[in-house]
C-alpha cells in the first residue's frame, strides 16, 4: 500500500533539501527520496562561496544541510524514483527501485544533473581504471602521477587545483580556452606543475590494463596515469518527462521565477532546471520557492489543512 505524504522532494542536493526545510516550517508531511545525499556538491573539494562559510568541503557543507534536514525531522529515502504519474488534481503516484510506492499531493523535481561524457574511444573500457569524473574521489589514488584533466570550465580549473596538490603534473586540456573565474584562474597560474593546453580535443584514451596516454587530435599523445572527465552536465529529467513537464531544447525543466512548472502540482527546482546559472545557492533559493510555491498550491486546493 502507498505511503500517503502532503509533498514528495525527488532529490537531495542542494534544491531539494532546502525545499525539505522550508516545507517543515509549513508544517507539510514531506518526503526526500534521493540516491545520494547531497547530490553532485559532495565531490566538491573546496566551497568558498556560500554565505556564512568562506571555505570548506562540499561534503562538509551538505553535512550542514543534513543537520537542518534532521532538526526538523523530514525523513529521507536512498532510493531512486523509476517512475511518477499524475491521477488527478493532486494525486501524484511514484514508485521506486526497492519497490517503495508513495501517493503525494505535490511533487518537487530536483533531480540535478549528471556528468557528460568524453564519448572517445577508451573512454569506457578504462572506467575506473584511470578515467574518473571526480578528482575529490579518486585523485589521491595518483599520488606523484602524472595526470590530465579535460575541459574548460571554472569546475575544470578547480579539479586541476585540487590535483596539483599531490601529483606530479597536471595537464588541462581545454578544447577552446580556460575559463575559470577570475580567482581560480590567478591560482592555477601561480601552481607550477599545472600546465594547460587550449584548443584540443581528445581523440582516444589508451592503455592495456590502465590509463597509459591520452591521443590528440592533432596527433601528439601525452602519458599520464589518469584522465579526469569536467566536460559539463546534463539534466537529469525523466521522471519530468512522464509527468507531461514543459522542457526547453536542452532537456531542462522550464520553470517560472517561483517555482512553476506547466502541470498544476509540480515544481522544479536546481540544476535539472532552465535557470541559465547553475550554482548552489541558487538552486537553494530555487527549493525554497518551489516548497513555498507548493504549500500555496495545496492551501489553494484545499489538499490540505
Amino acid at each position: 500500500m502507498a505511503e500517503k505524504i502532503d509533498l514528495l522532494i525527488i532529490g537531495a542536493g542542494f534544491a531539494g533539501l532546502s525545499a525539505a526545510i522550508y516545507a517543515a516550517r509549513y508544517n507539510l508531511k514531506a518526503l526526500i527520496i534521493g540516491n545520494e545525499w547531497g547530490g553532485l556538491n559532495t565531490t566538491t573539494h573546496l566551497v568558498e562561496k556560500y554565505p556564512g562559510y568562506k571555505s570548506l568541503s562540499g561534503i562538509e557543507l551538505m553535512d550542514k544541510f543534513k543537520e537542518h534536514v534532521d532538526y526538523y525531522k523530514v525523513p529521507y529515502m536512498s532510493d531512486f524514483v523509476t517512475k511518477i504519474e499524475k491521477k488527478g488534481e493532486g494525486k501524484f503516484f511514484a514508485k521506486t527501485e526497492e519497490g517503495k510506492e508513495v501517493e503525494a499531493k505535490a511533487v518537487v523535481i530536483a533531480t540535478g544533473t549528471k556528468r557528460k561524457k568524453l564519448n572517445v574511444p577508451g573512454e569506457n573500457e578504462l572506467a575506473n581504471k584511470g578515467v574518473s569524473y571526480c578528482a575529490t574521489c579518486d585523485g589521491i589514488l595518483f599520488r606523484g602521477k602524472k595526470v590530465v584533466v579535460v575541459g574548460g570550465s571554472d569546475s575544470a580549473a578547480k579539479e586541476a587545483l585540487l590535483l596539483s596538490e599531490f601529483c606530479e603534473s597536471v595537464t588541462v586540456l581545454a578544447r577552446s580556452t580556460l575559463h575559470p573565474e577570475p580567482i581560480n584562474a590567478m591560482r592555477v597560474k601561480e601552481k607550477k606543475n599545472i600546465i594547460v593546453l587550449e584548443g584540443v580535443e581528445v581523440k582516444e584514451i589508451i592503455g592495456k590494463k590502465l590509463v597509459e596516454k591520452i591521443a590528440l587530435k592533432n596527433g601528439k599523445e601525452i602519458p599520464c596515469s589518469a584522465v579526469f572527465i569536467e566536460v559539463g552536465h546534463t539534466a537529469m529529467t525523466e521522471l519530468a518527462e512522464m509527468l507531461k513537464v514543459k522542457l526547453d531544447e536542452k532537456k531542462e525543466i522550464m520553470v517560472d521565477r517561483y517555482a512553476r512548472t506547466n502541470v498544476n502540482g509540480v515544481f522544479g527546482a536546481g540544476d535539472c532546471c532552465d535557470t541559465k546559472w547553475k550554482q548552489g545557492i541558487v538552486s537553494a533559493a530555487e527549493g525554497a520557492h518551489a516548497a513555498n510555491s507548493a504549500f500555496e498550491y495545496l492551501t489553494e486546493n484545499s489538499l490540505v489543512e
